[in-house]
């Protein structure tokens, strides 16, 4: 079992960082001090879980923690610098902090660095989050003891449901389009103009006309999708903010 580190603080650690080309130390008091953080930790950058579930959330829900008094989303993993940042610049997750913690001295304190030799890691840590205020750790979700790589607690809905269990979440939207469409500029600036964050599927680079014709049953662009309805193109996005 992983002990539990709440009303405990943080261990004290210097992370080596690169910002702009150059060596950038930071401690534990720059990251915690004076501040509510969201932590989450994870096995390793590039993998699975990690890039397709546990870091995106966090980003897309960054402005609704924010809104609920959380300062910093912190993720956190036992890799160097350079994968850390590449990462993040990969998954393009501006409202993460990502922090290297490659030699394990932070998720050592906490009690959390598991051996996944077996996978060809190393010492990496365990799947964990917390919500940490002026460097104590005030609540904690530890993913369960158990085979595999468990991701049931650490994610970000469980984080947010225990800082605002009534907090509106953002709708999840999806505009396909392809490059040169007017139609799909006019209803991404119209999502943008109301304040509505999506993600963007481009022909040719992500998708085919095929994964189109699959999804709405139509060929043409945009076609936008609202928690899981096809809306249409730019003129039915129009009318529905209309309505």
């Amino acid at each position: 079992m992983f002990k539990n580190h709440e009303g405990q603080p943080v261990p004290q650690v210097t992370f080596r960082t690169r910002t702009d080309d150059d060596w950038v130390d930071v401690t534990t008091d720059d990251i915690f001090k004076g501040k509510t953080v969201a932590v989450f930790s994870l096995p390793g950058a590039f993998t699975p879980t990690c890039s397709s579930a546990h870091l995106p959330r966090y980003n897309e829900l960054a402005p609704v923690f924010k809104r609920n008094g959380v300062d910093e989303i912190v993720c956190l993993s036992v890799n160097d610098t350079f994968v850390m940042n590449e990462w993040a610049a990969t998954l393009n997750t501006p409202n993460v902090r990502v922090l290297p913690d490659g030699n394990g001295e932070f998720t050592e304190g906490m009690g959390m660095l598991v051996d996944k030799e077996e996978l060809g890691f190393g010492k990496r840590s365990w799947r964990y989050s917390m919500l940490v205020k002026d460097g104590i750790v005030e609540k904690m979700f530890i993913e369960p003891d158990e085979p595999g790589d468990p991701f049931k607690v650490s994610d970000a809905d469980t984080m947010l449901n225990y800082v605002a269990p009534n907090a509106d979440l953002p709708k999840a939207i999806t505009v396909i389009s392809k490059p040169g469409c007017p139609h799909c500029k006019r209803a991404k600036s119209l999502l943008t103009s109301k304040d509505m964050a999506f993600e963007e599927i481009l022909l040719g680079r992500d998708a085919t006309e095929r994964s189109l014709r699959a999804l709405s049953g139509n060929s043409t662009t945009p076609q936008i999708f609202i928690d899981g309805n096809c809306i249409g193109g730019a003129d039915e996005l129009e009318a529905y903010f209309a309505a």
